[in-house]
């Protein structure tokens, strides 16, 4: 009886530390915030999980220590939002401030990316 809760209690141990690292690496929020720039692209793409990915091109200056005048920047993300990403889809090409949620690693079902873009803050043009 005493080796049955021994097991019973590594196990239910080691469930409570894979869930709550699982949690911690999958589903906690690292950080969110705004981004700015040009519509490139969304597609929906993917071989088992079909997700919305997008690119927007952002641009910047470099700096004084490299030549050449103007850098572009890339950010890539995934929507998880159906009608979202419909809205995003009409909008390339346009400026956009769009708020995303950053996650440590991407889930499969979630997007290719750990970007997950939330909402359109504005839309410029």
């Amino acid at each position: 009886m005493k080796i049955f809760k021994i097991i019973l209690f590594s196990i239910l141990t080691l469930l409570i530390i894979g869930g709550g690292f699982f949690y911690y690496r999958y589903y906690f929020v690292f950080g969110e915030g705004v981004k700015s720039g040009e519509l490139n692209y969304v597609v929906y793409k993917g071989y088992l999980f079909k997700t919305y990915e997008g690119k927007m091109i952002q641009s910047g200056f470099k700096s004084s220590q490299t030549t050449g005048g103007i850098q572009s920047n890339e950010f890539i993300f995934s929507i998880e939002n159906d009608s979202l990403a419909k809205k995003l889809e009409i909008l390339s090409g346009h400026e956009l401030d769009l708020h995303y949620k950053e996650y440590l690693a991407p889930l499969p079902w979630r997007g290719n990316s750990k970007y997950v873009i939330d909402s359109i803050v504005t839309i410029r043009n």
